[in-house]
């Protein structure tokens, strides 16, 4: 357990009132002081049980994990049957293992999804990148093309430091947390190569939320005019596979990316939203 979470919670206790008679002065602050209590037990739960679990309220609010950091259960290649070997787990998390092969990634690689389609979702996934490392999480993809960023919208994971696509796109929008080459990340707040990074995922219908290290980073509409425009004026105007890209599927596949770099993925959970 961490002393700093007692220390703050004590700290924090000070400032409500917690001494007999402000609690009998101010139901307010009984109330804030529980939930306070609540949320540091919380942490303390999830520091103990370790990566790639759910605290029990997150288990009763819905959440599924879909890592359980010992193996690779749900997950396959993309447009395969099995489990690709050039990833492993490795630091408690799906690791792919640097190619060298850019885009093409491993012979035996390749990008990974998630064997269930979803639709209207909250994702988590914390992710740690090498130096000079690309990859990407992919969302309601389809198994039409040869790779999924033809039909799926991607929130790109980089080394904005080190990786040459940080300067290519425009107004830095294939920077880490990004709608790729579409809507840049803002604020851009990676936190560097070699350390975890978290990004959320929020997808209601039409309208798609990223969040990087827990700032609202980006926010589009799926079919609107302001898509159609940035569509348009980026790469996926060129894709002759997909002329209508914009118009993304309402349901299908998550997918982690092998862009022949080393990038590992750990608490990936998800809560489905009716």
């Amino acid at each position: 357990m961490k002393k700093s979470l007692f220390i703050g919670f004590i700290a924090l206790m000070a400032i409500y009132g917690c001494d007999s008679s402000k609690k009998s002065n101010s139901e307010d602050s009984e109330s804030a002081a529980e939930e306070i209590e609540e949320t540091v037990q919380e942490e303390i739960v999830e520091e103990i049980a370790g990566p790639n679990s759910l605290t029990e309220k997150e288990k009763e609010d819905g959440w599924k994990l879909l890592f359980d950091g010992k193996t690779t259960d749900g997950w396959r290649g993309y447009q395969k049957e099995s489990f690709p070997v050039a990833w492993n787990i490795d630091k408690n998390a799906l690791h792919i293992q640097g190619s060298g092969r850019g885009e093409a990634g491993a012979q035996d690689g390749g990008d990974i999804v998630y064997d269930q389609e979803f639709a209207d979702f909250h994702l988590k996934v914390e992710w740690m990148v090498d130096s000079a490392a690309n990859s990407g999480i992919l969302y309601r993809g389809k198994e039409k093309y040869d790779y999924i960023w033809k039909s799926g919208p991607e929130m790109q994971v980089l080394d904005n430091k080190h990786h040459p696509d940080a300067k290519l796109g425009k107004n830095g929008n294939r920077k880490a947390g990004s709608l790729y080459d579409l809507i840049p990340a803002e604020p851009q707040n990676f936190k560097g190569h070699g350390t975890w990074n978290t990004s959320e995922i929020i997808a209601k219908g039409n309208d798609i939320v990223h969040i990087q290290n827990g700032d609202t980073v980006v926010q589009y509409t799926i079919g609107s005019d302001e898509m159609a425009k940035l569509v348009a004026d980026s790469k996926w105007a060129e894709l002759e596979e997909n002329k209508d890209w914009g118009n993304i599927a309402p349901k299908g596949f998550i997918a982690l990316q092998d862009h022949g770099d080393d990038v590992w993925f750990r608490n990936i959970k998800i809560k489905e939203m009716k």
